[in-house]
Protein backbone atom coordinates (compact mmCIF):
# COMPACT_ATOMS: atom_id res chain seq x y z
CA UNK A 1 0.00 0.00 0.00
CA UNK A 2 1.15 3.24 -1.18
CA UNK A 3 1.43 5.97 1.84
CA UNK A 4 1.40 10.13 1.16
CA UNK A 5 3.33 12.22 3.11
CA UNK A 6 1.67 14.89 4.74
CA UNK A 7 4.05 17.02 3.00
CA UNK A 8 3.32 15.17 -0.85
CA UNK A 9 -0.38 15.93 0.33
CA UNK A 10 0.49 19.69 0.76
CA UNK A 11 2.16 20.21 -1.99
CA UNK A 12 -0.93 18.32 -4.14
CA UNK A 13 -3.54 20.80 -2.26
CA UNK A 14 -1.47 23.40 -3.33
CA UNK A 15 -0.81 22.30 -7.43
CA UNK A 16 -4.99 22.07 -7.50
CA UNK A 17 -5.54 25.69 -5.95
CA UNK A 18 -3.06 27.35 -8.43
CA UNK A 19 -4.85 25.52 -11.02
CA UNK A 20 -8.01 26.98 -10.33
CA UNK A 21 -7.34 30.65 -10.55
CA UNK A 22 -7.94 30.36 -13.83
CA UNK A 23 -11.32 29.57 -13.36
CA UNK A 24 -14.06 31.54 -12.60
CA UNK A 25 -16.26 30.93 -9.47
CA UNK A 26 -19.58 29.58 -9.57
CA UNK A 27 -22.27 31.86 -7.57
CA UNK A 28 -23.92 31.02 -4.77
CA UNK A 29 -27.84 29.65 -5.49
CA UNK A 30 -29.99 32.30 -3.43
CA UNK A 31 -31.67 30.24 -1.02
CA UNK A 32 -35.59 31.54 -1.02
CA UNK A 33 -37.09 32.97 1.91
CA UNK A 34 -40.04 30.80 3.79
CA UNK A 35 -42.92 33.22 4.96
CA UNK A 36 -44.42 31.89 7.86
CA UNK A 37 -48.30 31.63 7.38
CA UNK A 38 -50.47 33.87 10.29
CA UNK A 39 -53.82 32.43 8.85
CA UNK A 40 -55.77 31.63 11.61
CA UNK A 41 -58.35 29.07 11.17
CA UNK A 42 -61.21 28.13 13.29
CA UNK A 43 -64.15 26.25 13.09
CA UNK A 44 -67.75 27.72 13.24
CA UNK A 45 -71.37 27.14 12.49
CA UNK A 46 -73.34 28.23 9.97
CA UNK A 47 -76.68 30.13 10.96
CA UNK A 48 -79.60 32.39 9.15
CA UNK A 49 -78.57 36.38 9.79
CA UNK A 50 -82.27 36.30 11.48
CA UNK A 51 -84.27 33.82 13.05
CA UNK A 52 -86.80 33.59 16.31
CA UNK A 53 -88.61 31.73 18.25
CA UNK A 54 -92.55 32.48 18.46
CA UNK A 55 -93.85 31.38 22.03
CA UNK A 56 -97.96 32.10 22.79
CA UNK A 57 -99.25 34.82 24.94
CA UNK A 58 -102.13 33.05 25.68
CA UNK A 59 -103.19 29.91 26.43
CA UNK A 60 -105.95 27.73 24.54
CA UNK A 61 -107.05 24.90 22.09
CA UNK A 62 -105.25 25.76 18.01
CA UNK A 63 -108.38 26.35 16.29
CA UNK A 64 -106.49 27.03 13.00
CA UNK A 65 -103.02 25.84 12.18
CA UNK A 66 -102.44 27.82 8.51
CA UNK A 67 -99.03 27.14 7.59
CA UNK A 68 -96.43 24.03 7.70
CA UNK A 69 -92.81 23.69 8.12
CA UNK A 70 -90.75 24.43 4.88
CA UNK A 71 -92.99 27.12 3.85
CA UNK A 72 -92.56 30.78 3.24
CA UNK A 73 -93.96 33.79 5.09
CA UNK A 74 -94.17 37.56 4.79
CA UNK A 75 -94.01 39.94 7.88
CA UNK A 76 -97.70 40.02 9.30
CA UNK A 77 -99.14 36.41 8.25
CA UNK A 78 -101.30 34.82 10.55
CA UNK A 79 -99.38 31.33 11.23
CA UNK A 80 -101.95 30.01 13.59
CA UNK A 81 -104.96 30.65 16.07
CA UNK A 82 -106.40 29.74 19.80
CA UNK A 83 -109.85 29.37 21.37
CA UNK A 84 -109.13 30.98 24.28
CA UNK A 85 -112.14 33.39 26.61
CA UNK A 86 -108.90 35.87 27.47
CA UNK A 87 -107.11 36.32 24.23
CA UNK A 88 -108.27 38.42 21.55
CA UNK A 89 -108.08 38.84 18.21
CA UNK A 90 -105.86 41.92 15.24
CA UNK A 91 -109.27 43.23 14.68
CA UNK A 92 -110.58 42.92 18.64
CA UNK A 93 -107.30 44.47 19.66
CA UNK A 94 -107.35 47.31 17.33
CA UNK A 95 -110.70 48.02 18.26
CA UNK A 96 -109.90 47.84 22.08
CA UNK A 97 -107.15 50.32 21.62
CA UNK A 98 -109.09 52.42 20.13
CA UNK A 99 -111.47 53.27 22.85
CA UNK A 100 -108.19 53.25 25.03
CA UNK A 101 -107.13 56.15 23.03
CA UNK A 102 -110.48 57.87 23.12
CA UNK A 103 -110.43 57.42 26.93
CA UNK A 104 -106.95 59.05 27.16
CA UNK A 105 -107.57 61.65 25.45
CA UNK A 106 -110.66 62.75 27.44
CA UNK A 107 -108.85 61.67 30.67
CA UNK A 108 -105.87 64.78 29.49
CA UNK A 109 -108.61 67.01 29.14
CA UNK A 110 -110.83 67.06 32.00
CA UNK A 111 -107.01 67.28 34.06
CA UNK A 112 -106.08 70.00 32.03
CA UNK A 113 -108.97 71.65 32.91
CA UNK A 114 -108.99 70.68 36.30
CA UNK A 115 -105.28 72.60 36.81
CA UNK A 116 -106.01 75.56 34.96
CA UNK A 117 -108.64 76.18 36.95
CA UNK A 118 -107.15 75.72 40.24
CA UNK A 119 -106.62 79.39 41.92
CA UNK A 120 -102.53 79.33 42.72
CA UNK A 121 -102.14 81.38 45.62
CA UNK A 122 -100.07 84.60 45.31
CA UNK A 123 -97.30 83.45 47.78
CA UNK A 124 -96.24 80.05 45.45
CA UNK A 125 -95.47 82.79 42.72
CA UNK A 126 -92.15 81.55 40.91
CA UNK A 127 -92.74 77.79 42.14
CA UNK A 128 -93.47 74.68 40.78
CA UNK A 129 -95.72 72.37 42.49
CA UNK A 130 -93.35 70.23 44.41
CA UNK A 131 -91.38 73.14 45.53
CA UNK A 132 -94.78 74.63 46.90
CA UNK A 133 -95.16 72.03 48.68
CA UNK A 134 -91.49 71.94 50.01
CA UNK A 135 -91.58 75.46 51.17
CA UNK A 136 -94.94 75.23 52.58
CA UNK A 137 -93.69 72.12 54.67
CA UNK A 138 -91.03 73.85 56.52
CA UNK A 139 -93.41 76.74 57.19
CA UNK A 140 -95.88 74.89 58.70
CA UNK A 141 -92.91 72.50 60.26
CA UNK A 142 -92.14 76.58 62.29
CA UNK A 143 -95.60 77.09 63.01
CA UNK A 144 -96.35 74.07 65.22
CA UNK A 145 -92.95 74.39 67.00
CA UNK A 146 -94.14 77.84 68.03
CA UNK A 147 -97.31 76.62 68.62
CA UNK A 148 -96.02 73.39 70.84
CA UNK A 149 -95.16 75.25 74.47
CA UNK A 150 -99.08 75.91 74.03
CA UNK A 151 -100.23 73.31 72.91
CA UNK A 152 -102.17 72.09 76.78
CA UNK A 153 -104.44 74.98 76.13
CA UNK A 154 -107.62 74.01 75.43
CA UNK A 155 -109.99 75.45 72.90
CA UNK A 156 -112.38 76.37 75.31
CA UNK A 157 -109.28 78.62 76.75
CA UNK A 158 -108.15 80.69 73.55
CA UNK A 159 -111.74 81.48 73.07
CA UNK A 160 -112.00 83.39 76.46
CA UNK A 161 -110.83 87.03 76.24
CA UNK A 162 -107.90 88.55 77.55
CA UNK A 163 -110.02 90.49 80.25
CA UNK A 164 -111.34 87.48 81.31
CA UNK A 165 -108.12 85.48 81.72
CA UNK A 166 -105.40 86.60 84.19
CA UNK A 167 -102.57 85.49 82.17
CA UNK A 168 -103.95 87.51 79.19
CA UNK A 169 -100.69 88.10 77.31
CA UNK A 170 -100.00 84.36 77.23
CA UNK A 171 -103.85 83.50 75.82
CA UNK A 172 -102.99 86.43 73.34
CA UNK A 173 -99.86 84.78 72.12
CA UNK A 174 -101.16 81.37 71.36
CA UNK A 175 -104.27 82.49 69.86
CA UNK A 176 -101.93 83.96 67.26
CA UNK A 177 -99.94 81.19 66.93
CA UNK A 178 -102.99 78.81 66.29
CA UNK A 179 -104.11 80.84 63.85
CA UNK A 180 -100.62 81.17 61.93
CA UNK A 181 -100.69 77.22 62.73
CA UNK A 182 -103.91 76.97 60.72
CA UNK A 183 -103.20 79.03 58.17
CA UNK A 184 -99.93 77.45 57.24
CA UNK A 185 -101.80 74.02 57.05
CA UNK A 186 -104.14 75.32 54.90
CA UNK A 187 -101.15 76.65 52.42
CA UNK A 188 -99.64 72.95 52.81
CA UNK A 189 -102.65 71.36 51.96
CA UNK A 190 -103.50 73.95 49.02
CA UNK A 191 -99.75 72.96 47.82
CA UNK A 192 -100.41 69.07 48.02
CA UNK A 193 -103.76 69.68 46.23
CA UNK A 194 -102.22 71.43 43.35
CA UNK A 195 -99.55 68.93 43.30
CA UNK A 196 -101.63 66.10 42.77
CA UNK A 197 -103.43 68.21 40.25
CA UNK A 198 -100.76 68.21 38.44
CA UNK A 199 -99.52 64.65 38.74
CA UNK A 200 -102.76 63.39 37.56
CA UNK A 201 -102.28 65.56 34.28
CA UNK A 202 -98.66 63.91 34.26
CA UNK A 203 -100.57 60.00 34.46
CA UNK A 204 -102.89 61.06 32.28
CA UNK A 205 -100.68 62.45 29.49
CA UNK A 206 -98.47 58.72 30.24
CA UNK A 207 -101.61 56.73 29.68
CA UNK A 208 -101.68 58.73 26.66
CA UNK A 209 -98.43 57.79 25.05
CA UNK A 210 -99.11 54.36 26.22
CA UNK A 211 -102.46 54.15 24.42
CA UNK A 212 -100.80 56.06 21.23
CA UNK A 213 -98.53 53.80 20.84
CA UNK A 214 -100.69 50.30 21.18
CA UNK A 215 -102.36 51.70 18.94
CA UNK A 216 -99.98 52.90 16.07
CA UNK A 217 -98.37 49.25 16.73
CA UNK A 218 -101.94 48.17 15.92
CA UNK A 219 -102.06 49.86 12.81
CA UNK A 220 -98.86 48.89 11.15
CA UNK A 221 -99.37 48.47 7.59
CA UNK A 222 -95.83 46.85 6.96
CA UNK A 223 -95.95 44.73 9.96
CA UNK A 224 -92.28 45.58 10.99
CA UNK A 225 -90.01 44.04 13.68
CA UNK A 226 -90.41 47.14 16.01
CA UNK A 227 -94.25 47.33 16.43
CA UNK A 228 -94.44 42.93 16.23
CA UNK A 229 -94.11 42.42 20.13
CA UNK A 230 -96.87 45.12 20.83
CA UNK A 231 -99.15 43.26 18.02
CA UNK A 232 -98.05 39.84 19.72
CA UNK A 233 -98.65 41.10 23.52
CA UNK A 234 -102.00 42.57 22.05
CA UNK A 235 -103.83 40.37 19.65
CA UNK A 236 -102.65 37.14 21.67
CA UNK A 237 -105.33 34.66 19.89
CA UNK A 238 -103.39 34.86 16.68
CA UNK A 239 -99.79 34.13 16.06
CA UNK A 240 -98.30 36.12 12.81
CA UNK A 241 -95.06 36.20 11.39
CA UNK A 242 -92.97 38.95 12.95
CA UNK A 243 -90.85 39.28 9.42
CA UNK A 244 -90.40 37.30 5.92
CA UNK A 245 -89.13 34.32 6.20
CA UNK A 246 -89.47 30.36 6.46
CA UNK A 247 -90.91 28.41 9.44
CA UNK A 248 -88.25 25.94 9.73
CA UNK A 249 -90.21 24.12 13.50
CA UNK A 250 -93.63 24.09 13.84
CA UNK A 251 -95.47 22.37 17.04
CA UNK A 252 -98.67 23.62 16.61
CA UNK A 253 -101.97 20.74 15.85
CA UNK A 254 -105.40 21.74 15.17
CA UNK A 255 -107.57 20.63 18.54
CA UNK A 256 -104.28 20.35 20.65
CA UNK A 257 -104.00 22.51 24.20
CA UNK A 258 -101.17 25.22 23.83
CA UNK A 259 -99.58 26.88 26.63
CA UNK A 260 -98.59 30.58 27.12
CA UNK A 261 -94.69 31.42 27.02
CA UNK A 262 -93.26 28.08 25.10
CA UNK A 263 -92.00 28.43 21.91
CA UNK A 264 -93.62 27.04 19.12
CA UNK A 265 -92.37 28.38 15.51
CA UNK A 266 -89.46 29.24 14.66
CA UNK A 267 -88.91 31.47 11.23
CA UNK A 268 -85.58 31.93 9.67
CA UNK A 269 -84.49 34.51 7.07
CA UNK A 270 -82.56 32.46 4.41
CA UNK A 271 -81.85 35.65 2.76
CA UNK A 272 -78.49 36.07 4.24
CA UNK A 273 -76.09 33.43 6.12
CA UNK A 274 -73.73 33.91 9.03
CA UNK A 275 -71.53 31.64 10.57
CA UNK A 276 -69.93 32.13 14.19
CA UNK A 277 -66.91 30.37 15.40
CA UNK A 278 -66.90 27.96 18.14
CA UNK A 279 -63.08 27.49 19.20
CA UNK A 280 -61.20 30.63 18.02
CA UNK A 281 -59.03 31.32 21.25
CA UNK A 282 -58.02 34.04 23.40
CA UNK A 283 -53.98 33.92 22.05
CA UNK A 284 -55.94 34.45 18.14
CA UNK A 285 -58.85 36.52 18.41
CA UNK A 286 -56.56 39.56 19.39
CA UNK A 287 -55.82 39.32 15.56
CA UNK A 288 -58.95 39.35 14.12
CA UNK A 289 -60.21 42.96 13.21
CA UNK A 290 -64.20 43.82 12.48
CA UNK A 291 -64.71 43.97 8.58
CA UNK A 292 -61.53 42.10 7.71
CA UNK A 293 -62.34 39.29 5.32
CA UNK A 294 -62.28 35.76 5.81
CA UNK A 295 -63.14 32.51 3.88
CA UNK A 296 -65.66 29.83 4.56
CA UNK A 297 -65.62 26.38 3.72
CA UNK A 298 -68.62 24.22 5.02
CA UNK A 299 -67.86 20.71 5.96
CA UNK A 300 -71.08 19.63 3.44
CA UNK A 301 -69.11 21.45 0.37
CA UNK A 302 -65.30 21.34 1.00
CA UNK A 303 -65.01 22.17 -2.90
CA UNK A 304 -66.63 25.47 -2.65
CA UNK A 305 -65.31 28.95 -0.67
CA UNK A 306 -67.67 30.98 -0.04
CA UNK A 307 -66.16 34.87 1.06
CA UNK A 308 -67.74 37.18 3.99
CA UNK A 309 -66.05 39.80 6.57
CA UNK A 310 -66.35 39.78 10.25
CA UNK A 311 -69.59 41.07 11.72
CA UNK A 312 -68.73 41.06 15.17
CA UNK A 313 -66.21 39.94 17.94
CA UNK A 314 -68.16 38.87 21.23
CA UNK A 315 -67.07 41.10 24.35
CA UNK A 316 -68.05 37.68 26.25
CA UNK A 317 -65.81 34.44 26.89
CA UNK A 318 -66.93 30.58 26.95
CA UNK A 319 -64.67 27.39 27.75
CA UNK A 320 -64.10 24.53 24.95
CA UNK A 321 -61.73 22.12 26.16
CA UNK A 322 -60.00 23.83 28.99
CA UNK A 323 -59.56 26.98 26.14
CA UNK A 324 -61.13 30.75 26.60
CA UNK A 325 -62.68 31.21 23.18
CA UNK A 326 -64.67 34.06 21.98
CA UNK A 327 -67.36 33.92 19.45
CA UNK A 328 -67.03 35.57 16.52
CA UNK A 329 -69.69 36.20 13.39
CA UNK A 330 -69.11 36.22 9.89
CA UNK A 331 -71.15 37.93 7.59
CA UNK A 332 -71.41 35.93 4.31
CA UNK A 333 -71.18 37.63 1.31
CA UNK A 334 -71.75 34.81 -1.12
CA UNK A 335 -74.56 31.88 -0.79
CA UNK A 336 -74.81 28.18 -2.22
CA UNK A 337 -78.31 26.48 -2.65
CA UNK A 338 -77.43 23.72 -0.67
CA UNK A 339 -76.64 25.50 2.47
CA UNK A 340 -78.48 24.49 5.52
CA UNK A 341 -79.12 25.73 9.47
CA UNK A 342 -76.41 24.19 11.45
CA UNK A 343 -74.15 23.38 8.83
CA UNK A 344 -70.20 22.98 10.16
CA UNK A 345 -67.87 25.39 8.94
CA UNK A 346 -64.14 25.97 8.64
CA UNK A 347 -63.34 29.97 8.83
CA UNK A 348 -59.72 31.28 7.39
CA UNK A 349 -58.54 34.83 9.22
CA UNK A 350 -56.11 36.35 6.84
Amino acid sequence: MKHITFATLTIFTLFLAACGTAQATPEATPVPTVVADDTIIAEGKLEPIHYTELALNASGLVSEVLFAEGDEVKAGDVIARLDADQAQTLDSAQAKAAQEVTAAYQEVRDAQFELDNFDVPSDFDGMTPSESVEAMLVKLDKARADFEPYRHLNEKSLELSETEKKSGVIVGTAKNLKKVLDDAWARYRKAIKWLELESTLQNANARLVLAQRDYDALQDPSFSADTAGTRAALASAEVRAPFPGVITDLDLKVGEFAASGTPVITIADNSQWVVKTTDLTEIDVVNVKEGEAAIVTLDALPDVELKGNVFSISQNYAENQGDIVYEVTILLTESNPAMRWGMTAEVKFE
